[in-house]
Parts: C-alpha cells; structure tokens; sequence
C-alpha cells in the first residue's frame, strides 16, 4: 500500500507535487496553531485571550494601509508580467515596502500619543505591530516567488520551522511576564525577524535594485485601487471582534474569537479548492466554455457544506477540547460563522468572472456595501442582542456579498459571453439545505442524544453518496495535470 502510493506520488509531475506540499504545508501551519490555541487559552484569561485577538485584528488592517498588501495582487500578476526580470522585480517590491514601513514608523514615533490613544495599544505593541507587517511582507514576496518557481522544499522547511517556533517562544514569554498579551505578541515578532529577515537579503542580493520607477508604478497603480476591498475584507472579518471589546467587554471578545478561530479552519479547504479550481476556471472562462464550470462548482458547493455541517454537528465538542469551560458560550457562535465560510466560497466562484474582465469597480463597491452594512448591524444588534449578534451580522454580510457578486457575475457574462454559467435554483437549493442542516443541528445543541442522532443521518447520507464525493475529489486532482 506504501509503497503504490510512494510510487504514484513518483509519477507526479513537479507541478502537482509542489502544489499537494503547499497544500499540506497551510494545512499544517494551521494545524500547529490550533493545537496551541488550548494551551493559549489556559495560560491567558478569557479576557486577555479576547485582547491578544483585537491586536491580531488591528495587524491585519494596519497591514493593509501601511503595506497596501503589494505582497498580493500586484506581486503575483507582476512575478508573470516580469517574468524576464522576476529577481529585479521582487527586490524592487521589497525596497517599496520597507520604505513605507519605515516611513509609516516615523510619522508613529512622531504622534505615539495620539496613534496609541487610538488603537488603544502600548507603544511596544505598536511598534511590535509594524515590526510584523515588514516581516509577514517579507515572507509573502518570498514565499509568491517561490510559488511561481514551483520551489517548494524551501518553501515547506520556512514554513514548518517558524511555525513550529511561535508557539513554543510565546508560551516561554507567557509564562514568565506580567503582561501576558504583550508577551505573546512580541513572541511571534521575535520569530519572524528571525526567521524571516534572511529572505530580504536573499532577494535583494539576487535583484540588487531598491528603486525601480517602472516597477514602483506598476505596483502601486495596480494596488491603490483594491486597498478598499482589502480593507472591507478585513473588516467584514475583523470589526467584529473590535467592536466587541469596545461595546461589551474583552472577555466576551475573547469568546467570540475562539469561536471564529475554530470557524475559519474551514477556510483552509476554501483555499485549497479555490487553488485547485482557479487556473481551470480561467482557462474555461477564455475558452468561452463557461457551461463546463457549473458541474465542477456545485461539487465543490457541496464539499464545502459537508465540512462546515461537520464542524457545526461537533461544535460543542471542538469548544471544550479548545478551551475551559469558561468559553463554552462560543459553541452557539460557531454555527452562523461556520456558515459564513460556505458563503466566501460561493463570492469567490462568483468574483473570479469580475477578475477575469477586471471589473474591480464591481469588486470594490460589493466590498464596501457588506463592510459598512457589518458595522452598522453590529452597532446596532450587539447592544441589543449581545455579542452572540455579530455572529448573525457576518453571517448576513457574506449571505448579501455573495448576492450582489452572483448579479455582478452574471451581468458581465451576458454582455460577454451571451450565457451565465450557473443555475439559480440550483444555487438555492444547495444553499437551503445547507443552511437548514446547520440550524437544525444548532438548535439541537440542548439535546445531546438528538445531535447525534442528527450527525448518524448526516454520516449516512455522506457514506451512500461517497461515489460521487471520491469522483469529484479525483477530478479535482486531475485538473491541476
């Protein structure tokens, strides 16, 4: 046995080797970091926890406006446009953005007063925080390069080894200091300074340019325009938390993030679909052969669902291996959000029509439209409702976002191609028993000999379809010969 699949694995080429490493190189990334999630949770109280998560949520926006994410869309799409001068290109990005985190640093240590009054934040971690966005910058423009190369052994060892570090430094910090958040965060920027700083000085003594105009400009005019969507994104995913600690309390925001925490491991498989999918989709939309991507899509729908019921089904369970009693309320959280996950999937099948024809207008204002409506609900409900609410809000934000990308989508295939490639009943369909499952088995939460009862049907239902579920799992891997 393995030896066929030793064998098999073999007769790969690189292409489909490298990209089952990346595969299990995200997957184990996470996985470490969930496996230390019960160990943080213990050492840090629900208030602390709930702390340490609204400054990982002001990372990722001040990421955004400091970094304009160049390590994304403009370094991908520009590592294929350069591909004659790939090495000056990356050096080139890399000059860019530590400029602008040196810069962005300055105008910081100038006003501290003020930018900590409004972050509500130390000006270690301030400064902690701008040390990890060069750093996590760093590594994405390496780690892109590395990607399009199809170099995936470095990749893996970079990866594994920092991950397998944060836990480990930020428990021996936590352990020893008085403030406790501070501490953990310091942490994972020791790690990555030192794990990551070597690639800076790799790509800039392969490139050897700081400065290129030509490839400044490329970046940034291709970037300015997305940072509102990557802004909404982040604060379709983020503001909750936030607001949460601001409106109720740090505890309850505590809560509320082991519950998204154990909600968007699901995302992992929304990655890896999408991946798998994206480079097929392309190549039908060019062909004109739009009809041949509904069949791939529902499966992949389906799939997702599966998983997120999955999580669903095991809520309760997941919550107490996670952490203490004492975050057992997240348990009634993780439904809505888990389904939020099945509706990122669907607005990303939908947007990839919109990235195709470079309609980001389309893009940009979908984005802005669920981040304002997700801060308005919130606003609105958690004083109401608690912050149970915000779960509900994320959930209608996405429910509304994948809406308006389906009407975007289908708009732009009618002007240019004279055909939509999906059905809507379908769609509904598929959604409405997805949808129905998870808040059936939420409500059977107070029943535990009904839940399982439940999860039995859903099992069984998986096992008579499995045919199908295996077939569209090889097709998935066929796809990426």
């Amino acid at each position: 046995m393995l030896v066929s699949i030793k064998n098999k694995y073999r007769s790969f080429p690189v292409q489909i080797k490298a990209s089952i490493w990346f595969l299990i190189c995200a997957f184990l990334e996470k996985g470490i970091s969930i496996i230390a999630t019960p160990i943080f949770t213990r050492l840090l109280s629900a208030s602390e926890y709930g702390q340490f998560n609204v400054l990982s949520s002001w990372l990722t926006i001040v990421t955004i406006i400091v970094s304009l994410n160049l390590c994304y869309g403009a370094y991908t799409q520009g590592l294929v446009k350069f591909d004659q001068n790939r090495s000056e290109y990356s050096s080139a990005l890399q000059g860019l953005t530590i400029l602008l985190v040196l810069v962005w640093t300055i105008i910081y240590l100038i006003f501290h007063q003020f930018w900590n009054a409004i972050f509500s934040l130390t000006t270690t971690q301030m400064l902690a925080m701008l040390l990890m966005v060069w750093t996590s910058s760093v590594f994405n423009f390496w780690a892109g390069e590395q990607r399009v190369a199809v170099k995936y052994k470095s990749l893996v060892l970079v990866t594994l080894l920092v991950s397998f570090a944060k836990p480990i430094v930020g428990v021996l910090l936590v352990v020893h200091a008085q403030d406790k958040v501070t501490a953990r965060f310091v942490g994972l920027t020791l790690v990555e300074l030192l794990g990551y700083s070597g690639l800076f000085l790799i790509q800039m003594a392969r490139g050897k340019i700081f400065y290129s105009k030509r490839f400044w400009r490329h970046a940034l005019l291709f970037n300015l325009p997305l940072v509102p969507h990557y802004l909404s994104q982040i604060v379709l995913s983020s503001a909750d938390r936030i607001m949460i600690a601001n409106m109720v309390d740090s505890k309850s925001a505590g809560i509320y993030s082991l519950a998204y925490s154990i909600s968007q491991i699901m995302i992992l498989f929304n990655v890896a679909l999408s991946q798998t999918l994206s480079p097929w989709i392309y190549q039908k939309i060019k062909d004109k052969r739009i009809e041949e991507i509904a069949g791939v899509a529902y499966g992949a729908l389906i799939l997702i669902a599966t998983v997120n019921i999955c999580l669903i089904a095991f809520a309760p369970e997941v919550v107490a291996i996670f952490a203490p009693s004492t975050y057992y309320s997240a348990t009634w959280i993780i439904p809505p959000v888990a389904m939020s996950v099945f509706f990122i999937f669907a607005f990303d099948l939908f947007a990839k029509f919109e990235f195709y024809y470079e309609r980001t207008t389309l893009i940009m204002v979908a984005s802005i439209f669920g981040a304002v409506l997700n801060l308005v609900l919130n606003w609105l409900l958690i004083p109401l409702f608690g912050y149970y609410a915000a779960g509900y809000t994320t959930l209608a934000c996405y429910m509304l976002y994948a809406v308006f990308h389906y009407i975007f989508m289908n708009r732009i295939c009618r002007k240019e191609i004279g055909s939509v490639p999906y059905s809507a009943k379908l769609l509904l369909l598929i959604t409405v028993i997805f949808l129905t499952l998870g808040f059936i088995l939420l409500s059977a939460y107070w029943n535990f000999w009904l839940r399982y009862f439940m999860i039995l049907m859903i099992f069984l239902g998986v096992f008579f379809k499995r045919d199908y579920l295996w077939a569209f799992i090889e097709r998935m891997i066929r796809m990426r010969s």
